[in-house]
């Protein structure tokens, strides 16, 4: 099972990362965070000072939406039972069978965490292309899939572990059990902060979460600065250097 789950992440490793090996002056940054951390609210500021954000959990549902290769793949290994009446994948049920079932989830990962790498890097490729100086890539499990490094800085959105589960039973309507299931899939707080280059303590307030949002981007992109020539505008969007001065 661990040769399984070390495989798996392996390749969308490779996946993700090989396609980007000839990447320009774009830097792409890592955000993570534990389930119901805050890291989505992160990443909504981040889209608000002009930073293009991929989510991994908006590609992961991209990938096995109605007449994808991926839902096919799905439907086969755990049976036409999980489509709704529209055609769609029954997420929540998909959910309830694969959290409670660590083989039944590595088969899960299995299928889709290569496409999930496939169409990151498109994205990636795509927005590069079309002349950005920094992108965020919001995964839950970053550092569970081993790609830390592949996408520093990382920034890493920290909560207390209690106030988590809290957050998440009434966000997800979730009982203890189910959402200590959930939980259990991801590592704990004081790994993910070994890793990081960047902590936003989401102990305080939405604004306080925003200032040190703010703070932390201001530090990636004069990090890029020096780097590739990256910086921020007035308006706190990511713009290029000018290599001549001004007039």
């Amino acid at each position: 099972m661990n040769r399984a789950k070390n495989y798996a992440a392996t390749q969308s490793r490779a996946n993700i990362v090989e396609p980007m090996a000839t990447r320009r002056a774009t830097v792409v940054f890592g955000l993570t965070g534990g389930i119901a951390s805050g890291k989505s609210t992160v990443a909504a500021r981040f889209r608000e000072r002009g930073v293009p954000v991929i989510d991994a959990d908006e590609v992961a549902r991209a990938v096995v939406g109605v007449g994808t290769e991926g839902l096919e793949s799905v439907v086969g290994a755990f049976g036409a039972e999980l489509l709704r009446p529209d055609g769609s994948l029954d997420r929540p049920k998909l959910g309830a069978l694969v959290f409670q079932d660590e083989a039944q989830r590595l088969r899960l990962e299995s299928l889709v965490n290569p496409l999930i790498a496939a169409e990151a890097a498109r994205r990636i490729t795509q927005l590069e292309r079309d002349g950005h100086a920094l992108i965020c890539y919001d995964a839950a499990l970053l550092v569970e899939r081993g790609l830390a490094d592949s996408f520093r800085p990382l920034v890493v959105v920290s909560l207390p572990a209690a106030t988590q589960r809290e957050r998440l039973m009434r966000r997800d309507r979730l009982t203890e059990d189910e959402a200590d299931q959930r939980l259990r899939t991801q590592l704990p707080l004081a790994e993910r902060l070994k890793q990081a280059d960047h902590v936003l303590d989401n102990r305080g307030t939405p604004e306080e979460l925003a200032v040190a949002a703010d703070r932390v981007l201001a530090a990636i992109a004069e990090g890029a600065t020096a780097a590739h020539g990256v910086l921020l505008s007035e308006r706190g969007e990511p713009a290029p250097v000018r290599d001549d001065p001004p007039r």
